[in-house]
């Protein structure tokens, strides 16, 4: 283990989704802001080698970093609330530790031995979270742990932890964060669920040092002692997280509760300067104060569970706050949208996002909503299928070509518009072998996308198999859609636009993955002061 780097681990207790990566991502943060160098991991007990292969109603959204690498949703969090990026080594699943165990196995490397949990699954762990500490020159490494102790697919990692303490006890430090749910009937809250939880974590021999916890109201001093007493921590130790208006409140809530204080006087590290948020609380002053609104149509097939769209929500908050806008998304679920009903679903609409996905179901509602943004010159962004949809209804309504389609849905085509990846025709495994991570995009000008970007060489994250016929191309340009974008080693077109209408933009690419707080995406911010001007 690094000797500079403190290692703080975040498990959870009593229920899932109490919000383990809003409350490391806030706590990093605020150590981030008194001058402090920090990252973020997420370990999932899941055996998915990553979330790749996931259905979105499975796991929400799968997030894709800078190196390729399919991760968990929060730790888009972590970028966005740190505005640095995060890579491969942040996020480790079950499936990967024993992956990689039975890899060195098969190699001999253990000699012989009998192969257990402990010590050869715990040391893997181990090793793992470790590695951001070996190689970066981080101050702090939060390592957020997935589901809820009591779990018994987090066993491995919740023993592994407990050695890190045993081996590095100065530079260990567990938070633990629970539920003290108010019961209606009774008017009052309750403690022993808290209570319960840390006597499991207890039975696994971790104290933890600091306990969140999640309430609808606010805790006085007799429950807050009554925690301390009965969890064995110090009452400054007892945390409050109360419910917030927004994600973006719960670092301000955290300073007041100062959580970041009692993390560092646990490890004996400097208070340093005054903490500096003016960036963030000015995010959050336009954010809560804005002086307009537009409404933009969100077109998907998974709009029943919005976490599939996470990156995508937030990086309209972001850019609706630099805009002083607030952005409403109205939700359209594609596979309703029919030739009847578009007119009603999208009317009065001031923009129209098509966004990304995969497979056949809602496809040709997609490409019916974008004719409407086409048609009714609406504000209109493609991502990544969403992009292939505005290439299809082109192709099929003004090229006027039979049979337009992507081979991924239709792959007898006679005219297949959107084509599979030379590089991708070979491929059986579905698991992490897509077009992922950030490729360069040159950018011609004029387009709205020079107009965003105000650069002509760009780099975006992608998460792909299926690419821009260059075939058509030509056919494409001289009926008015260009392709404004393209990868400089490939010739891959990655921008597509219609110059005549008002702001008309698909991109193969990802720009809610690049979406942060400090740094809201310039094609967000052009669409939406495209719909602010519609």
């Amino acid at each position: 283990m690094s000797k500079s780097a403190k290692y703080i681990f975040v498990t959870g207790g009593v229920a899932s989704s109490l919000g383990k990566g809003i409350i490391s991502a806030s706590l990093a943060k605020l150590l981030q802001a008194r001058g402090y160098s920090v990252t973020i991991q997420k370990l999932d007990p899941y055996l998915n080698i990553d979330p790749g292969t996931l259905n979105p109603y499975e796991h929400g959204e799968c997030y894709v970093t800078e190196d390729g690498a399919e991760t968990d949703l929060d730790l888009g969090h972590y970028e966005r609330f740190l505005n640095i990026p995060t890579s491969q080594a942040n996020n480790v699943t079950t499936g990967r530790i024993y992956q990689s165990v039975i890899s060195k196995e098969r190699k001999g490397e253990y000699l012989g031995k009998t192969v257990q949990v402990i010590p050869h699954i715990t040391n893997e762990i181990k090793e793992h979270i470790q590695i951001l500490g070996n190689k970066g020159d981080y101050d702090f490494i939060i390592t957020e742990i997935g589901g809820t102790v009591g779990d018994i697919e987090s066993l491995p990692f919740i023993e592994a932890i407990r050695q890190l303490k045993w081996e590095h006890h100065e530079q260990v430090l567990f938070i633990h964060l629970t539920l003290i749910p108010y019961l209606a009937a009774s008017e009052e809250l309750k403690t022993k669920p808290t209570q319960h939880s840390v006597k499991t974590l207890l039975e696994y021999g971790v104290q933890p040092d600091i306990l969140v916890c999640r309430t609808e109201h606010h805790l006085n001093k007799e429950i807050r002692t009554k925690v301390a007493r009965f969890c064995n921590v110090e009452l400054e130790s007892v945390i409050e997280s109360i419910d917030a208006e927004t994600i973006y409140d719960v670092p301000l809530l955290m300073q007041e509760e100062k959580l970041d204080e009692v993390v560092l006087k646990h490890l004996n590290m400097p208070l340093n300067s005054l903490v500096d948020l003016d960036k963030w609380k000015e995010f959050l002053h336009h954010h809560k104060n804005p002086i307009q609104e537009v409404e933009i149509g969100l077109v998907g097939k998974y709009v029943e569970l919005k976490d599939s769209y996470k990156s995508i929500t937030e990086a309209f908050i972001h850019a609706g706050a630099a805009k002083e806008c607030k952005v409403n998304l109205k939700w359209i679920a594609s596979d309703d949208l029919t030739s009847e009903s578009i007119e009603e679903e999208l009317k009065g609409l001031s923009g129209i996002l098509v966004a990304p996905g995969f497979g056949t179901r809602g496809i040709e509602g997609k490409i019916k909503a974008v004719k409407f943004a086409r048609e009714n010159n609406i504000p209109f962004l493609g991502i990544c299928l969403g992009m292939q949809c505005a290439v299809i209804e082109y192709a099929r309504n003004v090229l006027k070509l039979e049979d337009a389609h992507t081979v991924e849905i239709k792959k007898s085509a006679i005219n297949p518009v959107i084509a599979m990846m030379e590089n991708q025709k070979d491929i059986s495994d579905l698991g992490g072998t897509m077009r992922l991570g950030a490729y360069a995009c040159q950018i011609k000008e004029p387009s709205f996308a020079y107009n965003a970007y105000q650069n002509t060489l760009i780099s975006e994250r992608h998460r792909h198999r299926f690419e821009f016929n260059n075939n058509y191309l030509k056919e494409f340009e001289a009926k008015g859609m260009k392709a404004t974008g393209i990868n400089p080693e490939n010739n891959l077109v990655e921008i597509i636009e219609i110059p005549k209408h008002p702001w008309f933009v698909g991109v193969q690419f990802h720009p809610e993955y690049k979406s942060t707080v400090i740094n809201p995406h310039p094609i967000f911010l052009g669409f939406v002061n495209a719909a602010i001007n519609h």
